[in-house]
């Protein structure tokens, strides 16, 4: 452990020239005092490091001095597929591994390149997560990622909506996960086939002994095109009917993106005296497409299936008690927590 602290330090000083111990210190998650014993140890080896005082000082590497020290670890090199996504990293457990990765990488790189990745890093930042979104809790993640790398069989307890709302039992073969828009998806074989579970749904998960064999000519990116292609398209195996006036039509391409928007017009019925006009939405799960049908506000009603109606009912009744003169009943405040 701090012999990959040592290197770290030498490469960050390599890489970024001079660096105070606080800096230091926060780069490599350790104290001021674990760094000052570093930098003394590093000296001892013969690294010839020294120290600048005064406010702007820190410590620095002599100029012309570089170490050729950047192998990469087995779990450092598997980091890199997510070199662009440390916060996902951090998720998998491999946050750690990704930033060595990286320093290891920027120090193997002649000067020009150093220079034009660092412009790169300065200038571009990929955030994945929607716009208002909360990430998801995903305490299975590590558990699902760790099962998945070894070639596992797991069983998990896993919260499902449709198509009758409950928790159920499944053994899968994970083949992979897939992160879209801040969401984690786990790829895996059920019954035959491969499905799609949420990753956030699940409620229990256990690594088994038996090994699970990937299916021949299985393609992760090509699987998952499809499934968006699909679910855009909407066509799903569950799916919503729901009333819309014409300012929820209109309004369709905000709410559900227009590609999924003009699927749904394709499934608009006649417009009835007041102009509503009944469709079909596709539904990934309860609470998912009820939070569409919020948005359409008093422009789009749930028809079916029943949960979502009941689950609309009840989410309306807790926002009108929220507004209410005399305040929220105290039942309705308990069901809000």
């Amino acid at each position: 452990m701090r012999a990959s602290r040592l290197l770290s330090l030498l490469l960050l000083l390599q890489n970024r020239g001079r660096l105070s111990a606080a800096q230091l210190a926060a780069e490599l998650g350790v104290t001021a005092r674990t760094i000052y014993r570093d930098v003394t140890a590093l000296a001892a080896a013969g690294v010839p490091i020294y120290a600048e005082p005064g406010p702007t000082g820190g410590y620095e590497l002599m100029e012309g001095y570089r170490t050729r020290l950047t192998g990469l670890t087995a779990p450092e090199a598997e980091s890199l597929f997510l070199t662009a996504l440390p916060e996902p990293a951090a998720e998998l457990g491999l946050g750690a591994h990704l930033a060595a990765a990286e320093l290891k990488l920027t120090a193997a790189l002649p000067t020009s390149y150093r220079d034009a990745s660092t412009r790169i890093r300065q200038r571009f930042h990929l955030d994945p997560p929607g716009w208002y979104r909360e990430p998801d809790a995903v305490p299975h993640l590590l558990a699902v990622a760790e099962a998945l790398w070894q070639d596992h069989v797991i069983e998990m307890r896993y919260r499902r909506w449709s198509p009758e709302p409950g928790e159920v039992r499944r053994r899968v073969h994970p083949l992979g996960l897939v992160l879209k828009a801040g969401v984690w998806y786990l790829i895996a074989t059920s019954r035959g086939r491969p499905r799609i579970y949420r990753v956030s749904s699940i409620v229990e998960v256990r690594r088994e002994e038996d090994r699970c064999s990937r299916p021949d000519g299985f393609d992760l990116a090509a699987f998952w095109r499809e499934h968006v292609e699909r679910y855009e398209e909407a066509d799903l195996d569950a799916s919503a009917v729901v009333r819309l006036s014409p300012g929820g039509v209109s309004a369709l391409p905000d709410v559900l993106g227009p590609r999924a928007a003009r699927a749904v017009r394709r499934t608009l019925g006649p417009a009835d005296a007041d102009g509503w006009r009944q469709a079909t939405i596709p539904m990934e799960s309860v609470p998912h497409t009820a939070g569409y049908l919020r948005k359409l506000g008093a422009d789009g009603q749930a028809v079916a299936p029943a949960e979502l109606v009941t689950h609309m009912i009840d989410s309306i009744r807790e926002m009108a008690a929220l507004y209410s003169p005399t305040g929220p009943p105290a039942s309705s405040a308990t069901m809000s927590r």
